[in-house]
């Protein structure tokens, strides 16, 4: 099929799935069910994608986008790798609404769905449908395809947003199930967090689901150096490398048994595409910084700058791969904001802001870690001493009796998801860094989104969440049964 006929064809499709149901839409501000694709058969295309390669930034606000690339030009003079790409030839670039099918504001499980299945979902299902349909993942249609396939995360790997691409289950949290999911259908390469889902000191059941996958013919691994000492052979891969999800970047930084025993993203990423590119009919692989929404709803600063920086550090290693390999098309997003953060400004003339967001580059741990210290009982001394040791801030007495309050239930802010802890100690951050929040929760901002490689060209200036499934199928000429 020509590039033209491609492109004609998901626009036909597009329309087919969306404008028909417009007149239902209107007035809603909410996209229906996409029930008019059930009778629609879509064409196998030759492909020119061999690989995909999609990295999702959960969580990510565009001040968050922002805020990691302000660092690094401040601390690195350099440029994200992200944003490098804006000045690249070939790069396109536009927003994406990633509504759900029940609410302007998606869920993570919700999100990846919609790119998983090609269907907007209720929040909360993993590729389930309103009336217990369940919808085929991507994994599993490039499975049978004769790809490889491959989740990479900082989550546990059977967290929302890796789960969108390969699982059926009605509700998010049936992680044990998805965990067992994964091994049925066979997927090559899978790296994260969540031990808790796979030890049989852990589940519920009492089940060794790593022997299973053992006995199933896996490489299991639950440490960076065996990892790195994984035989370069054609077995299938598990590596699961903390109880949950992944410890935060900055605090992998500063503690040397997660420097020790934890991969990095970027790590995991080039382990995956060295494995994952020797099928010599291509891959898909789903790579996820997932503490990124994690450390927006705590409104810490530091979890989230550090970690949005170590998922760019994995999108240089899928450009690089991608650079050498021309056949992939690589899609980098996000499946909602979260937060809203944003660098604000402080001072005569906004001076002020310049040296107060640079006091980030000297902290040694996040606000998860201070607050994991502190309790109802903790004094404000102690909550002082703490908050300092984590980023050299020394906070006012006042503001320690605040945080303390938070503990104790006695404060309460106007808008009353601001009055927890975590939140509470965000603001008093914002005080010394400028980067304050305007919630604790997912935003329904449209969302950045861009790609290159063989099919980009059918990404327009704003995207429904699901024609990325369209174009992730039709770029690799993968079969989608009606």
């Amino acid at each position: 099929m020509s590039l033209q006929n491609k492109k004609t064809d998901i626009a036909r499709r597009t329309f087919l799935r969306t404008g028909a149901a417009s007149a239902v839409f209107l007035g809603s501000g909410i996209w229906t069910t996409d029930a008019i694709r059930a009778a629609t058969i879509t064409k196998k295309a030759e492909g020119e994608a061999r690989n995909v390669i999609f990295l999702v930034s959960d969580g990510m606000s565009s001040g968050t986008l922002a805020l990691a690339d302000i660092m690094l030009r401040r601390r690195d003079g350099r440029s994200s790798h992200w944003m490098k790409l804006y000045d690249r030839q070939g790069i396109k670039r536009g927003l994406m609404d990633m509504a759900s099918l029940d609410s302007v504001v998606t869920d993570s499980s919700a999100a990846s769905s919609s790119w998983g299945c090609g269907y907007r979902i209720n929040n909360g299902g993993v590729n389930w449908g309103p009336n217990d349909e369940e919808y085929t993942p991507i994994l599993k249609l490039f499975r049978d395809a004769g790809k490889s396939t491959g989740l990479v995360t900082t989550t546990t790997i059977t967290h929302a947003t890796p789960a969108g691409f390969g699982a059926n289950v009605p509700n998010r949290g049936a992680q044990e199930t998805i965990a067992k999911q994964y091994l049925d259908r066979r997927y090559d390469v899978l790296l994260g967090g969540g031990n808790m889902f796979y030890n049989k000191e852990h589940r519920s059941d009492g089940h060794d689901l790593y022997a299973d996958y053992k006995h199933a013919g896996y490489h299991v691994v639950r440490k960076k150096q065996d990892l790195f000492n994984v035989p370069g052979d054609d077995k299938q891969l598990l590596g699961i490398f903390y109880d949950g999800h992944v410890p935060y970047t900055l605090d992998h930084i500063n503690t040397g048994e997660y420097r020790e025993n934890i991969p990095t993203l970027a790590e995991m990423t080039q382990i995956a595409l060295n494995r994952l590119s020797k099928n010599r009919n291509g891959f898909i692989m789903q790579v996820e910084g997932g503490r990124i929404d994690h450390a927006a709803h705590g409104n810490d600063v530091g979890g989230l700058i550090y970690d949005q920086i170590a998922f760019d550090d994995a999108v240089g290693v899928a450009v690089e791969f991608a650079n050498e390999h021309p056949d992939t098309l690589v899609i980098i997003t996000t499946d909602h904001g979260n937060a809203n953060p944003g660098l604000n400004g402080q001072g005569p003339g906004y001076r002020d802001s310049n040296t107060n967001f640079d006091r980030i580059q000297n902290f040694k741990h996040t606000n998860n870690w201070i607050l994991r210290g502190l309790n109802a009982d903790s004094n404000t001394s102690e909550i002082r001493e703490r908050v300092e040791e984590a980023t050299g801030i020394q906070i006012t007495g006042k503001e320690a009796v605040t945080l303390q309050d938070s503990f104790r239930g006695m404060y309460e802010a106007v808008y009353s998801m601001m009055s927890r802890p975590g939140p509470v100690l965000g603001q008093i951050i914002a005080n010394y860094t400028s980067v304050n929040w305007i919630g604790t929760a997912h935003t329904a901002d449209y969302v950045e989104l861009a790609a290159f490689g063989p099919g980009s060209e059918a990404i327009g200036a704003f995207t429904k969440n699901t024609e990325l499934f369209d174009v992730m199928t039709e770029a690799a000429g993968v079969e989608v049964e009606a």
